[in-house]
């Protein structure tokens, strides 16, 4: 996937999504290839991979005794960042997804909604030249989903590469420079919404995706 592409990730239940998120995260390892993150691999060189990486998984893992204000100082520690510059895209992103009055509070006493954000912006904070997303918009209300995806393009935008899986097929329509469709552990298609459309001889993401991930097709 190459710098500044928005690339969206499609595919039923079990289908091998997160999987394949976390093979790119370092986390799994794959049974054959490899993963590189801006030239490094993520196997034989884990911190310099994730050092470029901006990843939030399906369930983010927050320490909940900290205040949301408390994890973006340490998350802008774990990647060496100066407190000015930590403090600034704090503010920022906290502002854009209305954080302001929550970050003086304890993690644990924030909703599902809440802290998905505060893992957002914790991921966003040191300006990563990939970004690895796991079903980010789970838990979003329209708002606050509204706001991620204008993030999103607008890294994409600066040349940031944006890996996002979903089940939205929707998300993939209005947000996708290339849409990858997987179906049982292998991706079964992949391209422009248009390239798609015109490999498969149908005119909508939906009827696309259903041919291609039918078990009785």
């Amino acid at each position: 996937v190459p710098a500044g592409e928005f690339f969206v990730i499609l595919g039923p239940n079990a289908a091998g999504k997160t999987t394949t998120i976390k093979v790119m995260a370092g986390l799994m390892k794959p049974t054959s290839g490899s993963v590189r993150i801006c030239g490094f691999d993520i196997g034989t060189s884990p911190i310099e991979a994730r050092r470029r990486m901006a990843y939030v998984p399906d369930f983010p893992f927050l320490y909940d005794k900290l205040t949301p204000a408390e994890f973006f100082r340490f998350t802008g520690k774990l990647f060496g960042m100066k407190d000015a510059a930590m403090e600034a895209e704090a503010e920022r992103l906290a502002k854009r997804f209305n954080l302001g009055e929550f970050l003086a509070k304890p993690i644990e006493s924030l909703s599902h909604g809440t802290k998905q954000r505060v893992a957002i912006v914790s991921a966003l904070m040191h300006s990563p030249e990939v970004v690895v997303f796991d079903e980010p918009m789970v838990g979003l209300d329209p708002h606050h989903s509204r706001v991620l995806k204008d993030i999103l393009r607008e890294q994409a935008d600066a040349g940031v590469t944006v890996f996002v899986s979903t089940h939205q097929l929707s998300v993939a329509e209005e947000m996708a420079d290339r849409i990858g469709i997987m179906h049982q552990g292998r991706l079964v298609a992949v391209g422009s919404h248009e390239e798609l459309q015109a490999a498969n001889r149908d005119s909508t993401l939906e009827s696309i995706f259903l041919s291609l991930t039918d078990d009785d097709a």
